[in-house]
């Protein structure tokens, strides 16, 4: 795993099976004064750890409470994205995020932002956190994400551009051919090549 992940992080060499059902015995043990409760002092610990099993098992906590999640927690989820920023960690959090920001119309400025940020990873979760929205997808504002994003020579960019279309194209795949169509000389090969699979 740790050769798969370019050596970025050191792993305890656990199994997702495995680990998944250690971390359900944990989390039934976090104190709950009420269900609404998320303990961001169990999640800090974890990404403070240096095994990537723990920033994992964050993460899955995090998910299992996303639906309590809002606002108020974007800050702390964003200071998780810029804390041991990889692919896989950012690929769970722009869901985690995405969730919030479908209750939340609000949350969508912030994401507008984060798509011009210095930062890849949060451009990366900006470009993504609609995946698997089907016809709930904001079109106009997944159009601006991806435009402020063009252009660029960036693989982890340009490659979920191309996710973030490709997912959409399964619901409306004229929108993607008409977006691709406008856009191709700026989008990099990647991006269209992704895009276009199921069109």
């Amino acid at each position: 795993m740790a050769k798969y992940m370019k050596n970025n992080f050191e792993f305890l060499g656990i199994h997702s099976k495995e680990r998944k059902e250690a971390q359900k015995k944990v989390f039934k043990t976090i104190p709950k004064d009420e269900k609404e409760f998320i303990d961001f002092n169990f999640t800090d610990k974890c990404y403070e750890n240096k095994y990537r099993e723990f920033q994992y098992a964050s993460l899955d906590y995090l998910n299992s409470k996303k639906k309590y999640l809002n606002k108020n927690h974007i800050e702390k989820l964003k200071e998780y994205a810029l804390t041991k920023s990889w692919w896989d960690s950012i690929d769970c959090l722009d869901r985690i995020i995405g969730s919030i920001a479908l209750r939340d119309e609000s949350v969508n400025n912030i994401l507008l932002e984060w798509s011009l940020s210095n930062n890849i990873w949060l451009r990366r979760i900006a470009i993504d956190h609609q995946l698997l929205r089907k016809d709930k997808t904001n079109t106009q504002l997944l159009e601006k994400i991806i435009i402020n994003n063009l252009n660029n020579k960036e693989f982890f960019i340009n490659k979920s551009i191309g996710w973030s279309l490709r997912d959409y194209s399964k619901t409306n795949p004229d929108w993607v051919r008409n977006f691709i169509e406008r856009h191709k000389e700026n989008m990099a090969n990647l991006s269209i090549k992704e895009a276009s699979k199921y069109i």
